[in-house]
């Protein structure tokens, strides 16, 4: 089993096709502004370099972390101490990747993988703070359904992507 950096790179970009889509104000743009409270003046106020930098960063982490959540062979890979182990692995491991490493690894599960953790961490964390900024549920089920298909899409393209 090798890390697809390619994998991770596309899964973050990702994040910015669907947002292009998502917050079009075709689709839930014009909602979540009103929810937000924001006007297409204050829109264009900010410093976008930083904002699209600043979420490329943090799309990169989020791509990161979806390994653990979306492949079943980092909990074996895990146990033995991480990639710089394998060559030193007991051959128990080596036997096991043998059998089961490509196992579950396609992009379907890896939706499935990532579909539970938008619900399972994303709604929770969008929702935790929404109520906690007294936002209204829309401004909530817009955020939470972004992050649910975002992440169902990280975790398809880096499970499958192989």
């Amino acid at each position: 089993m090798e890390f697809n950096f390619l994998a991770i790179l596309i899964a973050a970009i990702s994040t910015f096709l669907v947002g292009f889509v998502w917050y079009n104000p075709k689709v839930f743009g014009t909602i979540w502004m009103k929810e937000a409270g924001l006007t297409a003046e204050q829109m264009r106020k900010p410093n976008m370099l930083k904002i699209f930098g600043l979420t490329f960063i943090y799309s990169l982490m989020l791509a990161f972390i979806m390994p653990v959540l979306v492949i079943h062979q980092m909990g074996p890979l895990g146990m033995i101490g991480g990639f710089d182990f394998i060559t030193s692995a007991k051959p128990s491991y080596t036997a096991f990747m043998t059998d089961y490493g490509d196992a579950f690894r396609t992009y379907k599960h890896g939706a499935l993988h990532g579909f539970i953790s938008g619900i399972f961490i994303g709604l929770p964390i969008i929702s935790i703070n929404g109520l906690f900024e007294q936002k209204s549920w829309k401004y909530m089920a817009i955020h939470a359904g972004y992050w649910l298909v975002i992440m169902t899409i990280m975790g398809s393209i880096i499970c499958g992507w192989k």
